[in-house]
């Protein structure tokens, strides 16, 4: 990152000024303190989740600082913040389980912020996705996305069974009994409206995505998918028919070029496609190239100011750090025995990466653009936080998916939560609800004495 800035400066100013090399002192300053924090409370945790958080979150830094210095200091004010907000999910929230007990509640809080945004929320750039409190702008749907996993985890840790067991069958699909399948036509009623009264496709197709990822994972019925995919591309369908604003996301993005809109509303599709074209394999060079043409270049487009200034090598590296860590967070997802464990990794990984991709394939023009922020990377304190809560989140649960290392004769058990005895080879995990009994295999392992010898 230092080097980041140096060549920042050097193009742009023609010298090094000793006061700008503060923002990545400070930022490597606050993940060395993450990182002391996560040995001394979760040693065992994926090595791997905060270097590729930190090396997102360095980049975005170094661009926000070239495209507009001013912008660095908020980032980097938010980004202490963040942090603040890590440290205490990785100390207080070691025993991730008792989040299932208040399922219930923290669904109504994300449905709450979502609401607010609708009834008290500020239009931006022709979305309706801002509370402003005094000189600050806040994305509620930011810190919803993170409550509504954990109420969809928990829920489907006590219903996955019930909702795998088919009843019916309506144009020869299996599906379970009705009552069961409410909450996939309540999440698709919420996207629609989010996508009616917010004006913004991406934030309702990530909502609906994020339910149907972990509806898979509960269940493994591709029925789910399949009739997700259609409900949904039939409220996009008819928002298209009815609501001026898809239509003109749809239009943007099927005609970026046409001469009549070009310098207009498709403005910013077409200056991010010169932007990528420009940067070549190798890119223009930090502070070297023009991404600040594209309005909204810090948010929405900052993928865009990569692949000119970086090249495809920089977007092609950006996009392996996202694969990278989704791919561990599936990792630390396996490792658990537990069903709230399982879905809740499943849920925090499936934010980054739809986000992610939403975003990157709107700036490409592979899909519709999406208004949404690219995770660790783009301008925004909201974002930042609910992004470093989730990492947190993340990095609690494979500390507690991975067993302890004991010596060869050690006998006896651990005293954490979730550690795995030795002597019979199996994971104790606390009941994700109280009064509830231990879920799926442990249950029968503790039933079968064969399995305990």
């Amino acid at each position: 990152m230092f080097i980041g800035f140096v060549s920042v400066q050097l193009a742009i100013e023609g010298k090094v000024v000793p006061t700008a090399l503060f923002y990545p002192g400070a930022a490597a300053a606050v993940f060395l303190i993450l990182h002391v924090v996560m040995r001394i409370f979760v040693p065992r945790a994926d090595g791997l989740l905060l270097p590729i958080a930190a090396a997102l979150t360095f980049l975005g830094l170094v661009l926000i600082y070239r495209l507009d210095s001013k912008l660095a200091l908020d980032q980097l004010i938010w980004l202490a913040v963040a942090a603040v907000c890590f440290v205490l999910v990785v100390v207080f929230m070691r025993n991730y389980e008792s989040l299932a007990q208040y399922k219930y509640t923290l669904g109504i809080g994300a449905l709450l912020l979502l609401a607010s945004t609708m009834v008290l929320g500020t239009e931006v750039n022709g979305a309706r996705l801002w509370l402003q409190i005094g000189p600050l702008h806040f994305q509620p749907s930011e810190l919803a996305k993170v409550l509504l996993v954990v109420f969809l985890a928990a829920f489907f840790a006590e219903k996955h069974e019930l909702l795998s067991i088919s009843t019916h069958r309506v144009l020869g699909v299996p599906l379970p009994e009705i009552k069961y399948f409410v909450p996939l036509l309540l999440m698709w009623g919420v996207s629609v409206l989010m996508m009616i009264f917010q004006k913004d496709l991406g934030s309702s197709l990530l909502f609906f995505g994020i339910f149907i990822c972990m509806l898979y994972a509960a269940t493994a019925r591709k029925s789910y998918v399949f009739v997700g995919i259609a409900l949904f591309a039939l409220g996009a369908y008819l928002c298209y028919l009815g609501f001026g604003h898809v239509q003109l996301r749809v239009m943007t993005w099927l005609h970026p070029f046409n001469p009549v809109t070009i310098q207009g509303k498709s403005y910013q599709i077409s200056q991010s496609l010169f932007a990528l074209s420009s940067g070549g394999v190798s890119g223009t060079g930090l502070g070297l190239g023009h991404p600040t043409f594209i309005p909204s270049v810090t948010t929405d487009f900052i993928f865009s100011a990569v692949g000119e200034e970086l090249g495809l090598l920089g977007a092609v590296s950006v996009v392996l750090m996202y694969v990278l860590f989704v791919a561990r967070g599936i990792k630390v997802a396996l490792a658990h025995r537990d069903d709230f464990g399982k879905l809740l990794a499943v849920g925090l990984v499936s934010i980054i990466a739809i986000q992610s991709f939403l975003i990157m394939g709107g700036v490409t023009r592979l899909i519709p653009l999406t208004g949404i922020t690219l995770p660790f990377v783009s301008y925004g304190g909201s974002s930042l936080l609910a992004n470093f809560i989730l990492l947190g989140l993340l990095i609690v649960l494979s500390h507690r998916g991975r067993p302890r290392t004991w010596p060869a004769s050690g006998r006896g058990r651990s005293n954490e939560q979730g550690d795995q005895d030795p002597a019979v080879g199996l994971r104790h995990n606390p009941p994700c609800h109280r009064g509830q009994p231990v879920l799926g295999a442990d249950i029968r392992r503790e039933q079968d004495p064969e399995q305990r010898v």
